[in-house]
């Protein structure tokens, strides 16, 4: 009676540890899962029944911003306000949103024990899929099915319980009714020449695996029979079996980087998914900025186009005066009106180019470019940046900088991280299976017969009590001989991590030598500004002192129309350096790695779309007038 105690509490303490850790799992994965989907919960998670999740609604509508900042027909914008809208609107931004969400459900699929599906920029090692986790459960003889209950004879046979289940286990039912008659050839074993027989079936089983590489597997039978026989000793019968198999690897197999290499492969990836976030803003902060100004610098190139065509159009009128009074030949008026055609063209390409380049940023600053915003142009708000020697960084600081910020680098780290888990399993699995195991079942018979009137209850009761107890336990070894695949999986890992460890040295030798460009390039946009401000200063005294020489008649009316061309020339030289400077201060903030930072950009806001506070650019000045 004690020995069946005992094995009642044994049996009673295994099913609840296993509904207990699926309660617990089910109730952490809900709670992490939480921030990324919403679901239900409570009793049908500890089941683990299936139930969808449902997303958030896709909104393909633009944020109340752009519209905010139409006035007049016209698009006002600073460059935060193109910051901020591209944060809420951009498409390309929208599209990588789904990167970190990815990576949550390759986490969720991870935690069932199945390999991850990946995503961009999220790797899994190859090594990984050695060995797939749920290799079943295997029985033979007295380890399967209701057992020798109930038959004519009983025994024992060879048992074998293999490693079964998942992380997510799987609870089988089964029930089934069958009637069959049966003409028989003689009477002697049933006492009768057509036998009835009913047989109502019913078959649960439960499988879980744990992180330490423990299986365990509960299976329950049980079978209501009933016959017109004659002889039998129970009629209806009622025959139940309880089995509990365990296995535990010793060697392959054992242990949490084995049985949880997924999860933590995917656990990084999270942090992977996020890098790629980032990195996607950035190109898109740094295209934003750079096509704001593109804008503004040919907007100034309109302005300039305008003011030769005026200097143009002024000159052809003074020269048509002269030539009424005699004093200029219809060949210098000819010269000054081609001069008008020529500007008048360059006018036109100027405007036509502003265009071109409006409906490229309104591209990226609009989910849905409407006829309304289409029409709209855009005032640029602040003026390009004029260089200062604090704009140059020193060369020894920029490069720790960018070694330290840089996403890439960030990325090659945490793929390192996966490829060592790679390296580390492969290793495992050059070793050989084996594995410990035991096995408990209880058989139960029981019915109506001529003392007694029992059911199935008293059967399930012989089954749990241990009256028919079946007890086993034992090891399974397997060696592979030659080993070839495991040697070839575990080589192939340690190649692969040598690979990682060259591209990881070439992005940092990349990355330096994008520091050391943008530098050079900030210092060369600096000095052009400065030559090109002072060429155009130069071009224009010039210029204006050609036509006071004409008015006293000691030039040409094309020598005037040479040194107007010159100064439109010098005019349209300082807007190139001075927005190749605005875009080389950019291209420093993106190879040290500072974009968000320096735009004061919060990663939350650009995950959600939500800005809750505006960026700050560091080109923009308070109260900054339109750019001309």
């Amino acid at each position: 009676m004690k020995k069946s105690f005992m094995m009642q509490a044994i049996i009673i303490s295994l099913c609840i540890c296993g509904l207990v850790s699926q309660a617990f799992i089910f109730a952490q994965t809900d709670k992490q899962d939480s921030q990324q989907h919403s679901g239900n919960g409570g009793f049908l998670s500890i089941l683990g029944l299936n139930h969808e999740r449902p997303v958030p609604k896709l909104v393909l509508d633009n944020s109340p911003r752009i519209e905010s900042l139409v006035s007049n027909g016209k698009l006002n914008l600073k460059l935060v306000d193109a910051i901020a809208l591209a944060l809420e609107n951009n498409l390309d931004i929208a599209l990588q949103r789904y990167i970190p969400e990815f990576s949550q459900t390759d986490l969720l699929r991870s935690k069932a024990g199945q390999s991850p599906r990946g995503f961009t920029g999220g790797t899994t090692p190859g090594g990984l899929t050695a060995g797939a986790l749920g290799a079943g459960l295997s029985g033979s003889g007295a380890g399967s099915g209701v057992g020798s209950a109930g038959g004519i004879t009983g025994g024992g046979g060879s048992v074998q319980v293999g490693a079964s289940g998942n992380f997510d286990p799987v609870l089988n039912v089964n029930f089934s009714y069958d009637r069959v008659t049966s003409p028989l050839n003689t009477s002697v074993v049933s006492g009768l020449y057509k036998v009835v027989g009913q047989n109502t079936a019913f078959t649960a089983s439960y499988a879980q695996l744990f992180s330490p590489g423990t299986s365990y597997s509960l299976t329950l039978n049980g079978q209501r029979q009933s016959s017109n026989q004659n002889f039998l000793r129970f009629n209806p019968a009622s025959v139940t079996r309880f089995a509990l198999g365990v296995n535990q690897p010793v060697l392959n197999g054992l242990g949490r980087l084995y049985n949880e290499r997924y999860i933590i492969v995917a656990r990084n990836n999270t942090n992977v998914a996020e890098y790629v976030f980032r990195q996607q803003v950035i190109n898109t902060v740094v295209a934003v900025e750079n096509a704001y100004w593109d804008l503004a610098a040919l907007q100034r190139s309109v302005g300039v186009a305008e003011r030769s065509l005026a200097v143009a159009e002024q000159l052809f009128k003074d020269n048509q005066i002269r030539l009424d009074v005699g004093t200029m030949s219809p060949l210098d008026v000819t010269s000054a009106e081609s001069e008008v055609a020529a500007r008048a063209r360059d006018l036109t390409v100027a405007k036509t180019n502003v265009q071109f380049q409006e409906a490229t940023l309104k591209n990226m600053l609009a989910k849905i470019v409407s006829p309304a915003l289409d029409a709209a142009p855009i005032v640029i708000m602040d003026p390009m940046p004029e260089p200062k020697q604090s704009d140059i960084p020193k060369l020894e600081a920029a490069l720790a900088n960018a070694m330290e910020t840089r996403t890439e680098l960030r990325q090659a780290d945490i793929n390192m991280k996966n490829q060592d888990i790679s390296v580390r399993f492969t290793e495992k699995t050059l070793l050989p299976n084996l594995s410990v195991f035991g096995f408990y079942a209880g058989s139960g018979l029981d019915g109506t017969s001529a003392t007694s009137s029992a059911g199935m209850t008293d059967a399930f009761g012989q089954s749990f009590t241990g009256s028919n107890p079946e007890y086993a336990g034992g090891f399974s070894l397997s060696i592979p001989l030659r080993n070839r695949s495991a040697q070839a999986d575990n080589l192939r890992s340690q190649l692969e991590t040598n690979q990682l460890l060259i591209n990881q040295q070439k992005s940092r030798n990349t990355i330096s030598m994008e520091v050391r460009k943008a530098i050079i390039g900030l210092a060369q946009g600096k000095a052009q500004v400065e030559a090109a401000h002072k060429a155009t200063s130069l071009a224009r005294e010039i210029w204006e002192g050609e036509k006071i020489k004409l008015e006293a008649g000691a030039s040409t009316s094309y020598q005037v129309i040479l040194r107007e061309r010159d100064y439109y020339s010098a005019e349209q030289a300082e807007v190139a350096a001075m927005v190749a400077y605005a875009k080389a201060m950019v291209e420093m903030d993106r190879s040290r790695g500072i974009t968000l930072d320096k735009n004061r950009i919060e990663y939350s806001d650009a995950l959600t779309g939500k800005i809750s506070k505006n960026p700050v650019s560091p080109f923009s000045s308070p109260g900054a007038k339109e750019a001309n």
